[in-house]
């Protein structure tokens, strides 16, 4: 195959793993025949620098023309002024809205060599493999009046929780064929008891449920399921939610593996397109010391090659590797445990692709 990949390495660490997704990339295409092309773009803070735009036109347009876009992270201090007119974060949001971006898609999976990594106890985590399903251009984030009102009563705000039972449809049968792929067991969060817009989430997530009887279905609050993903982790297998309570509930389960840098994402459009990209930030304080953990871009490839490319078999493989090299105890800083020898970004990026050409 020839696949055209727009790169977006944007701040911090972000060159740096998107590197050694390159690499990988670049050994997985002379393994099996295929043939990566890539471009590079401007994103976040250091396009905003060098342009004023966090996204500008020109970038924009290379992400349209691609098969698929890998992204590193975006933001930092520098740039992280609230009253600032201009955020790394306004680039992220129309990238999504231009392209369509309206599933996100987290796994969450404990490595049997990581176990002790998390924080809570291991018979709490050890079999914990998951997946969030974040509704991504609708909500809190995009819905309309927001911004300021001040006033006669001084300064006041408001954002809007908005949807239609169209974004919500698409939303849950993108859950629910993933979940046909897995251990067929979906569960939708909302806060129901409270918002009209949940109750309209509830009543047409049970309407989509209908088509899929072969899959079990439940709903929960989104404070229970904050509760439960702590106490039993394990229980879950697909959770699909909206867009505020999904960037909340993903970050709360990416702490079950112990560290961020070990978990990928994807933000899919209809059809095969998408966008990849680590969870973890720009980690300003790390950048440019070559210590930041590049498996979560790696497995972010690993989930392109298979969604977008319908590449299972390169996916696979690049997850066996991964988890092969962490059963040998290599570890970079975020997962090594006092005494245990650290190995920086490229050394563990090296690794894989040794594994990938064994």
């Amino acid at each position: 195959m020839e696949i055209k990949i727009t790169l977006l390495p944007g701040d911090g660490i972000g060159p740096e793993v998107v590197a050694e997704g390159v690499k990988i990339l670049k050994t997985i295409g002379q393994k099996f025949g295929h043939n990566f092309k890539f471009s590079e773009a401007l994103a976040g803070g250091i396009a905003i620098d060098q342009t004023g735009n966090p996204l500008p036109d020109e970038s924009l347009a290379m992400c349209q023309q691609a098969d698929a876009v890998l992204l590193g992270a975006v933001g930092g201090p520098k740039w992280s002024d609230p009253s600032a007119k201009v955020r790394p974060e306004q680039g992220l949001l129309r990238l999504r809205k231009e392209l369509g971006l309206f599933a996100n898609i987290r796994p969450v999976k404990v490595y049997p060599a990581l176990a002790d990594a998390s924080t809570l106890k291991r018979e709490v985590v050890e079999k914990v493999d998951l997946v969030i399903v974040r509704e991504l251009t609708g909500g809190l984030y995009f819905g309309k009046p927001q911004g300021r009102q001040d006033n006669a009563q001084g300064r006041a705000a408001v954002d809007t929780m908005y949807y239609t039972e169209g974004e919500i449809r698409r939303l849950m049968r993108v859950s629910f064929e993933l979940a046909r792929q897995r251990r067929k067991k979906i569960t939708s969060v909302d806060k129901a008891n409270v918002l009209a817009s949940s109750r309209l989430w509830r009543e047409v997530a049970h309407e989509v449920a209908t088509e899929y009887p072969d899959v079990a279905y439940e709903d929960i609050l989104v404070d229970s399921c904050s509760m439960f993903l702590i106490r039993r982790p394990a229980d879950f297998d697909v959770v699909a939610t909206e867009n505020m309570f999904g960037d909340i509930l993903s970050d709360e389960a990416s702490m079950l593996v112990g560290s961020m840098g070990m978990l990928p994402s994807a933000s899919l459009a209809e059809g095969k397109f998408g966008l990849y990209e680590p969870i973890h930030g720009s980690a300003p304080d790390i950048a440019g010391k070559g210590i930041a953990n590049p498996l979560a871009t790696i497995l972010s490839v690993a989930m392109m090659l298979r969604t977008t490319f319908n590449l299972s078999q390169e996916a696979d493989t690049i997850e066996q590797a991964v988890e092969a090299i962490l059963a040998a105890g290599h570890r970079t800083a975020d997962l090594a445990t006092p005494g245990q020898p650290k190995i920086s970004t490229t050394a563990m990026g090296d690794l894989v692709a040794e594994a990938l050409k064994a």
